[in-house]
């Protein structure tokens, strides 16, 4: 069976999953896209032979897509996300799921009024081969007692603010958190030490976020977005009885250099558990709980306080 599949948003990340879907994922095909610049996403559907529909809307009402792809501008994630679940089809969403944890809850709420998962989120750490090692390595080292991560980037534009550092970068690394421990974090606090001077007038960096989850498992993660020197992505989970860490890849410039495997993987996974009718990744409740933690962040980041992370009680509905 092949999935076809309506994407909505054709920027950069958008044709780069439009490349992978076509390129590499075997089941799939793009047939239709959307973009509000409307030569964008003539072009992207030139390339692979698709439709260039008006909005995002008509991508999701075309009887001819069988599954949505959401990559466009994030504040717009929300309103595609919930009509494609009034549609009941399939929708991948790239993080965030939704700009507030309030739109999250919607969409947790419209799935599992719809009966079915409908949702994927775009978390594709998960799927990297040194973070499932990661995980399953921890097994076998008793209670995790501390985590300690770091996030750097060789540079970011220039309408980068402070607040992204957290709800556009550190996002990863709220789930990735939460997937390891399968616990939620419990609280947030934010840390500014020396400034680059590599950096805008209106941006903190780098930034220090410290989490403790409910068992009390201690996290620091560094979050250093002009880092100049490469793409930096590193993380240790110290436990009772060992630490284990992510292997180092050596210098890259770009995150489609240290992730591009692991986004291969989360979109051939995601196409096989559609065609079985049987969602298997990171769900509508992963996004919102990450909403929530990064909302709570950003109020410590701001106020200079400790913050509480405050979710609803997870539904059965998202199992345990």
């Amino acid at each position: 069976m092949t999935v076809h599949i309506g994407v909505v948003g054709t920027g950069m990340i958008g044709r780069d999953h439009i490349r992978r879907l076509t390129d590499v994922v075997a089941g799939a095909e793009v047939v239709a896209v959307t973009d509000v610049d409307a030569e964008l996403a003539r072009e992207a559907a030139a390339g692979v032979g698709a439709r260039a529909l008006p909005t995002g809307q008509d991508v999701i009402d075309d009887p001819g897509v069988d599954a949505v792809v959401v990559t466009s501008w994030g504040p717009t994630h929300a309103e595609y996300v919930l009509a494609a679940i009034a549609a009941g089809k399939y929708v991948f969403c790239e993080k965030p799921l939704a700009t507030t944890a309030a739109d999250c809850l919607r969409i947790v709420e419209a799935e599992q009024a719809s009966g079915r998962r409908l949702v994927q989120v775009g978390f594709m750490r998960r799927y990297d081969v040194g973070y499932q090692e990661m995980k399953q390595a921890l097994s076998g080292l008793g209670p995790v007692l501390l985590m300690h991560c770091a996030h750097r980037n060789p540079s970011v534009p220039t309408e980068y603010h402070s607040d992204m550092a957290i709800q556009d970068t550190a996002v990863h690394e709220i789930d990735i958190i939460r997937w390891l421990l399968d616990e939620e974090i419990a609280t947030a606090q934010v840390v500014v030490p020396k400034q680059t001077t590599r950096k805008f007038e209106h941006l903190r960096d780098p930034q220090v976020m410290l989490f403790d989850t409910e068992s009390g498992v201690r996290i620091d993660l560094e979050v250093f977005v002009n880092c100049q020197y490469g793409y930096d992505v590193r993380h240790e989970t110290v436990c009772e009885a060992g630490a284990v860490r992510l292997p180092d890849p050596g210098l890259l410039h770009s995150w489609k250099q240290r992730f591009g495997a692991a986004f291969d993987t989360e979109f051939t996974e995601w196409v096989s558990s559609v065609q079985a009718g049987n969602l298997v990744g990171p769900t509508a409740w992963d996004g919102y709980a990450v909403a929530v933690t990064s909302d709570a962040t950003v109020e410590a980041r701001r106020t200079g306080k400790t913050v509480s992370v405050r979710l609803k009680d997870r539904p059965a509905f998202y199992g345990s």
